[in-house]
């Protein structure tokens, strides 16, 4: 007999994601800090369509550790078919692709959960630089559910976008 545990149930994503409404600015509220998030705050994340069936990422933080220097990256994802748009693939360096499931996404858009399947990587988005608290504890309510180690979660400053 094999026995399912909360953390070992494969991760599901979102039945379906609108990229024409997904498109836009997006602010992280709070994240599983990444390497190449080190010393960050006030992250932000802009997907634009293009008429070639990519989409391109535009990744901003604020280096509070290196003299507030805004870092910047430029990417693009690519969506897994079948997938109702939300799974996708994000390149930032040829040949590299990374995992980009959206997990979790309010009906009118205005927050999105984004993880890899393994876990590792979780990022809570929204469209505006704060989120209301209690709307915060639903969804990592549900994150815990779906067996996320919620002790890495770390909260994003955003003060220089208020």
């Amino acid at each position: 007999m094999v026995i399912t545990t909360v953390k070992s149930r494969p991760l599901q994503t979102v039945p379906h994601v609108d990229l024409k409404k997904y498109a836009g600015k997006w602010y992280e509220i709070a994240a599983f800090p990444q390497r190449f998030q080190k010393g960050c705050i006030c992250t932000t994340a802009e997907y634009t369509l293009t008429d070639k069936g990519f989409v391109i990422v535009e990744n901003r933080c604020i280096r509070a550790d290196k003299h507030n220097e805004e870092s910047y990256i430029r990417g693009r994802a690519f969506v897994e078919q079948n997938s109702g748009n939300a799974k996708l693939k994000v390149q930032f360096y040829w040949p590299f692709k990374g995992k980009y499931w959206i997990i979790d996404l309010a009906l009118d858009y205005s927050y999105a959960v984004v993880s890899h399947p393994d876990k590792k990587h979780l990022w809570i988005l929204c469209r505006q630089p704060r989120m209301n608290e209690s709307l915060y504890q639903s969804i990592t309510g549900r994150l815990e559910q779906q067996g996320f180690d919620l002790s890495k979660l770390k909260k994003t400053a955003q003060h220089c976008n208020q």
